[in-house]
């Protein structure tokens, strides 16, 4: 049985991660992931935030249902089904692997790139990069657990911020964790400790999906580009430095 400070410290890290997530459609699982494998150790805590991020996922699809861009959920779904089936097939195989300073990296030269390429991409970003931009991020989730820092500035290149930015990432990313959660349970790696502290944590990233819309609507374009591209490069920076 868990002890309170534990509780505590897991429910205000997911109350936050889904107030960030909310906000900059993307971080929140750079925080609570490792809080999960810290107190539950990495086996439990990947499929345990699969869980509790797709119901946070879900919760910030109907808040922002009416902006969600469904052609590139569907191209970016198209690409993410195979290869989270054999990320999680590989995580339940796999040790941990080295690939965390190397994607630090690529996230660092993403925001770079998106603001040298912004305009080009803006003009020429077909909804089809969707399919291959899925099937790279879903394996990535599948197996290292959050892909959703570096999924950021192909959104943003492609033009969607706000609620169209956030409802249409929750939206994929949604389908990708329903992949990554069956592929676990067929391979026994979903144990049931883990699902039903995911579900627990369900109301809390909810709430903070609430909290994360109300102070959206204040925020200008301008500003939601900055914090979005701030928090990518700080993840960047933590993924390159710390592995």
């Amino acid at each position: 049985m868990m002890e309170l400070p534990h509780i505590l410290l897991l429910a205000t890290t997911a109350l936050v991660a889904s107030v960030l997530s909310a906000l900059t459609g993307t971080g929140g699982g750079v925080l609570l992931l490792p809080v999960m494998v810290m107190l539950f150790g990495v086996r439990d805590a990947i499929p345990m935030y699969a869980v509790a991020q797709l119901l946070g996922n879900l919760s910030r699809v109907g808040l922002n249902w009416p902006y969600i861009r469904r052609e590139v959920v569907l191209w970016f779904a198209l690409g993410a089904v195979p290869t989270a089936i054999l990320g999680a097939w590989m995580f339940t195989m796999a040790p941990e692997t080295p690939l965390t300073r190397l994607l630090g990296l690529f996230l660092l030269i993403s925001v770079v790139g998106q603001r040298l390429m912004r305009g080009y991409l803006t003009s020429g970003f077909s909804v089809r990069w969707f399919l291959p931009i899925g099937s790279v991020f879903a394996f990535i989730s599948a197996l290292m657990g959050s892909a959703g820092p570096f999924l950021a500035p192909f959104y943003l290149a492609f033009g969607l911020v706000k609620g169209a930015y956030i409802g249409t990432e929750a939206m994929g990313t949604a389908v990708m964790h329903v992949i990554k959660l069956l592929t676990y349970h067929q391979a026994s790696a979903l144990s049931m400790t883990a699902f039903l502290m995911g579900v627990s944590l369900g109301p809390i990233m909810m709430l903070g999906s609430i909290l994360g819309k109300h102070l959206l609507a204040r925020m200008s374009v301008g500003h939601f580009v900055w914090m979005v591209e701030a928090v990518l490069i700080v993840f960047g920076l933590l993924f390159l430095i710390r592995g």
